[in-house]
Order: structure tokens, then C-alpha cells, then sequence
């Protein structure tokens, strides 16, 4: 009897043995986790390289009767930007506003087709955009993408200001300081 117990005993340590050992094949998981990416700059990178004074009297009219020209179009600044489409977002857009504008001054911008530098699905030019204290769209249909950082990458802006005939009764001899942002907006 002693026998039979120690062969059962012997049997079931080896059924046990044979089910412990690995297979031929295993697995696990691995999670990757893209993160949600909405970055957008202003280059040059300083506000000292990225302000700029705008002066309609240059040059001054000479002649009674005469008209101010127009101050120069300034396409000093660049809009860098990353982005990385969360699931439910189709697009992004870079909206413009600015904090006031002078009586009797338009101010316009334009965004210039993407630059060569980056990857992925760069956002397109909305045209010129005159200015307003609203939202508006600059540059619609961005996707994942990154366009590189610095000048001459991203999409190159170009201000530029009249003082149109049909508001010029509403100019007045003044400094207006106008703030221009910027916001990366989803669709």
C-alpha cells in the first residue's frame, strides 16, 4: 500500500511538474500614450524682437491737402506651432484678435502658406484678415503636425495699415498700443 501512495504521490508531483513549465510562446502588454499636443509661439522669441512700432506720418505730408500715407507692412514675425489631434478633434485653426484698435486706423493680416520646415498636416492660410477686437480665423485646417521653431518656419504674417477715406474723420494724433494674440483653437 505504501507503494501505490508513493507512485500516486510521484505521478501527481510529475502532472504538477509538467503543467508549471513554459510554453513555446508568451505575451504582455505595452500601452502607448500619444499625448494630447497644443503649443503655439510668436517668433522672434523675445517681446523686445517682436514688437514694433507702426508710424503713418513717414514721410509727413508736405502740401496742404495732402493725405498721410499709409504706414509699411511689417512681415517680421512668424507663428510656430505643434499640435497632436486628440481622437474626437478633426482640426485645429489659429484664431486672431486684438486687444483695441486706434480710431480711424485698419489694421490687416495675412498668414503665408506653411514653410518648408516640420511635418504632418500644416494649416492653410485664411487669407488677409482685417483685425478685429473677435476671434477670427487665420489659418484653419491644421492637423498633427509641427512646423520647426524659430524664423522662416511656420507661417510667415504680414501686418499691414491704412487709413482708409471713409474713416478718416475718426483719426486722431495718438500712440495706440495694440495687442495681437494669437490662440490654437480645436474644430
Amino acid at each position: 500500500m505504501k507503494k501505490i501512495i508513493s507512485l500516486a504521490t510521484v505521478v501527481i508531483c510529475a502532472f504538477n511538474i509538467a503543467n508549471a513549465q513554459d510554453t513555446n510562446s508568451d505575451n504582455h502588454q505595452i500601452t502607448v500614450v500619444v499625448p494630447n499636443i497644443a503649443l503655439l509661439d510668436i517668433e522672434p522669441g523675445t517681446a523686445a524682437t517682436r514688437n514694433f512700432t507702426s508710424t503713418f506720418s513717414q514721410p509727413i505730408p508736405l502740401e496742404a491737402g495732402e493725405k498721410i500715407s499709409d504706414a509699411d507692412d511689417n512681415d517680421d514675425l512668424w507663428i510656430n506651432y505643434s499640435s497632436i489631434l486628440p481622437t474626437a478633434v478633426t482640426s485645429r485653426r489659429v484664431d486672431v484678435k486684438a486687444s483695441a484698435l486706434p480710431e480711424g486706423v485698419t489694421i490687416k493680416v495675412k498668414a503665408s502658406a506653411a514653410a518648408a520646415g516640420g511635418a504632418g498636416t500644416k494649416g492653410s492660410s485664411a487669407g488677409e484678415v482685417t483685425l478685429s477686437t473677435t476671434d477670427q480665423e487665420v489659418i484653419s485646417g491644421i492637423g498633427s503636425a509641427y512646423t520647426g521653431t524659430g524664423v522662416n518656419n511656420g507661417h510667415q504674417l504680414t501686418y499691414s495699415f491704412e487709413a482708409l477715406d471713409t474713416d478718416y474723420e475718426d483719426l486722431r494724433a495718438k500712440n495706440t498700443t495694440v495687442t495681437v494674440t494669437y490662440t490654437l483653437v480645436d474644430n
